[in-house]
């Protein structure tokens, strides 16, 4: 496995879960199944990937054209250049952004874009950093770094703390081997004082402490998502919900993404963040061609400037860049 194919893993990996998640984001468990029975493949024909992947699209672009330098204005930037000259709305889009787009229009800039918001702390950063750890491969903290930058533009605090701790998980994936590191590095992001260290923390044990993988799934349902608000888009949330279903199949990717998907609530974010995580460790040869041959192409259905892209180029362009990594020379990596 060499660390392109990592790097195309984790953006596919990211587009794949969002593509199987959206049409159970909201539902609860039971119902998936009542409806469904178990989720195990693509329940449409023309399933594609919603706004996490178009999101993460731009992520990816702003860091092509900034590089490591990238401020939270160049991000501010890449949003407005690229939804200016769009018209009709924007299908799926969520509350943090079009807050954040609201907020930039009208004149205000990063971090108070992020942070004037009733969604600030929503996982709508999570969702679209793993650009991040790709370019930032084998180095999480600079990973949580410029998570930071990007995140700032949409949100503030745990809203910017689960992007960080994604981020970092993925930049740790993409040259770890055993599921465990990408978890602790993860973990080791978020302020140890804070909401989403609390409840990722409460996530991994429930997870441990599960008998089986179907069980820790049952088990996290019922114990980690914030039943008493309306939303199921809180970032300590899915992030827990993405961590703890990562460590209770130990990372494969088929079987998290897929417990990412059947859990129901932000079902598209959290199999798009457990995706990306498992495709960074396992490479995108994991992924099954399917789901592959599904989402390569972006749909641009929420953001029609990303309609078109190609994931693979884009990951092998970002894989170019991230290998420039002083921390990624110091890391024995195999192949290109």
């Amino acid at each position: 496995m060499t660390t392109l194919d990592r790097c195309r893993g984790a953006l596919l990996g990211l587009a794949a879960g969002d593509a199987l998640g959206a049409p159970t984001e909201g539902m609860t468990p039971a119902e998936i199944r009542a409806r469904h029975g178990r989720v195990t493949d693509f329940l449409t024909e023309d399933a594609a990937g919603t706004d996490d992947t178009e999101y993460a699209v731009l992520c990816a672009r702003g860091l092509l054209a900034h590089g490591r330098s990238i401020t939270a204005g160049d991000v501010a930037g890449v949003w407005l250049d690229a939804v200016a000259a769009q018209r009709g709305g924007f299908h799926g889009a969520g509350f943090s952004e079009m807050v954040a787009l609201a907020n930039l229009r009208s004149g205000l800039r990063p971090p108070q874009s992020g942070s004037d918001s009733y969604e600030m702390w929503s996982d709508g950063a999570a969702m679209r950093v793993a650009p991040v750890g790709i370019l930032c491969m084998g180095d999480p903290g600079e990973a949580a770094r410029i998570a930071a930058v990007d995140a700032s533009v949409s949100h503030a605090r745990d809203g910017v703390f689960c992007a960080q701790a994604v981020a970092a998980a993925v930049a740790v994936a993409m040259t770890a081997h055993d599921h465990r590191d990408v978890i602790d590095a993860g973990v080791r992001a978020l302020p140890p004082d804070s909401w989403s260290a609390r409840l990722v923390g409460r996530a991994l044990d429930v997870a441990a402490a599960a008998g089986s993988p179907a069980a820790a799934e049952e088990a996290l349902y019922a114990e980690i998502p914030l039943f008493h608000y309306p939303w199921a888009d809180a970032a300590p949330e899915a992030v827990a919900l993405a961590f703890g279903l990562f460590a209770a199949h130990q990372g494969d990717f088929t079987q998290v993404v897929l417990a990412g998907v059947n859990i129901g609530r932000d079902s598209d974010t959290i199999a798009a963040i457990a995706g990306a995580m498992a495709g960074a460790l396992h490479g995108a040869q994991a992924i099954p061609e399917r789901w592959r041959a599904q989402v390569t192409r972006v749909s641009g259905r929420c953001i029609t400037a990303t309609a078109g892209t190609d994931l693979v180029e884009l990951a092998d362009r970002l894989h170019d860049a991230g290998r420039q990594s002083p921390a990624l020379r110091e890391v024995a990596v195999d192949g290109r």
